[in-house]
């Protein structure tokens, strides 16, 4: 792309960056792979008295001299703007305004929109997070030129909020971050919790929306009927009102784990659950797909979803029904016909979603809202156009 391209990745400063902060690296890995368009990142103050982390994705990086809470603060009240490049792109709806506005010659602002779930559950979210991302929402539909959504549920979201459907596109993200997994630290780790023969995994931040306890309180119905007692390994980061899922007999709370861990511990379940009440797209259940692992998910997960006219590549269940999730659980750890389906189906599932494909997506949507040309709808996984 001709032009600079301004990246906002404020989510790679957060202590845990979470989903968001996933996208923003694979963003810039695919980037990085393409070297196609001139980037440049924008960011809040580095740590103080070592080097800068984003440097190390190899673009030159433009840090703030406000500290992180300072700077989203200023860019919610339409200060300290972006006044250069091209596009501005923010990974997140924590965005920075442009000056000066692009109908003045300023940059185009495109922002990624993951998920409206704060509207569709608002019992999973604080209040407080409830009145950021209504009014985030708002500042996105009244500056932005564009969005990326990472699904067509969140794009049908996005476009009942009020964004004209021209102006978003469809871009999935990508699966092939993981590295090598590391079998003897993921060994180390079952070891120290005391699991030996087998078990099954689960991977979130504990928080409502994840649904951990109905998962959790599926298990402990399940455990009987599984084929041995295998116990739910729970591995990933801190976050509210989700503690204490490691009262269940048999649950295993590891806490976060680094991604050649996570890897092998993919690589080793008897099976991997993810049953969210919303999401926007859903790594992880993907990630366990690439690692040739079966899988049951919620219906509510989009990464997942069968193409018309294909099987499952998952077990699908309600998250919000307790026995369904029990029975997948059963089924899916224990029905070797059944799990061999699933590895199948998943590998044609995850074949195509890589993130230099993304990454060249975003270039060409870049390129399209710099150019003020025809905006052809938006643009769904495989080219379907939907809307």
């Amino acid at each position: 792309m001709s032009g600079r391209v301004v990246v906002a990745v404020e989510q790679l400063r957060r202590s845990v960056p979470g989903g968001i902060g996933r996208y923003a690296t694979g963003l810039l890995d695919g980037l990085a792979q393409l070297r196609a368009a001139d980037v440049e990142l924008r960011a809040s103050r580095a740590p103080h008295g070592v080097p800068d982390p984003l440097s190390e994705f190899g673009f030159p990086v433009c840090a703030s001299v406000l500290p992180a809470r300072v700077l989203t603060r200023a860019w919610d009240l339409g200060i300290a703007p972006v006044r250069h490049g091209r596009i501005v792109h923010s990974v997140s709806l924590a965005s920075p305004p442009v000056r000066p506005t692009r109908r003045r010659g300023g940059p185009a602002l495109v922002v990624t929109v993951h998920d409206l779930a704060w509207r569709t559950h608002p019992d999973t979210t604080t209040a407080r997070g409830r009145r950021w991302h209504e009014a985030a929402l708002a500042r996105a539909l009244a500056r932005a030129d564009a969005f990326v959504v990472p699904s067509l549920p969140v794009s049908d979201s996005l476009v009942s909020a009020g964004a004209d459907p021209r102006r978003v596109r469809v871009i999935p993200h990508g699966v092939d971050h993981l590295p090598a997994p590391d079998h003897e630290a993921a060994a180390a780790l079952l070891a120290r919790a005391g699991v030996r023969d087998g078990y099954l995994l689960a991977a979130a931040t504990r928080e409502p929306r994840k649904n951990l306890r109905r998962l959790t309180e599926a298990y402990a119905r399940a455990r009987g009927s599984l084929r041995a007692p295998w116990p739910l390994v729970v591995v990933g980061p801190s976050g509210w009102g989700d503690a204490g899922v490691d009262r269940v007999e048999g649950v295993v709370e590891s806490g976060p784990v680094g991604d050649a861990v996570l890897a092998a511990l993919y690589e080793g379940a008897r099976v991997f659950a993810y049953v969210p009440l919303a999401e926007g797209f859903g790594l992880p259940p993907v990630e366990a797909m690439a690692c040739g692992t079966p899988v049951v998910v919620s219906t509510a997960v989009p990464s997942t979803a069968p193409a018309p006219g294909t099987s499952p590549a998952a077990l699908r269940v309600d998250p919000t029904t307790v026995e369904q999730i029990a029975a997948a659980l059963v089924r899916a750890s224990g029905d070797d016909a059944l799990r061999d389906e699933l590895v199948a189906r998943a590998k044609d599932l995850v074949r195509p979603l890589s993130w230099v494909a993304s990454a060249k997506a975003h270039v060409e949507w870049w390129e399209m809202t710099a150019s003020g040309g025809a905006m052809p709808g938006r643009q769904a996984p495989g080219g379907a156009v939907a809307g």
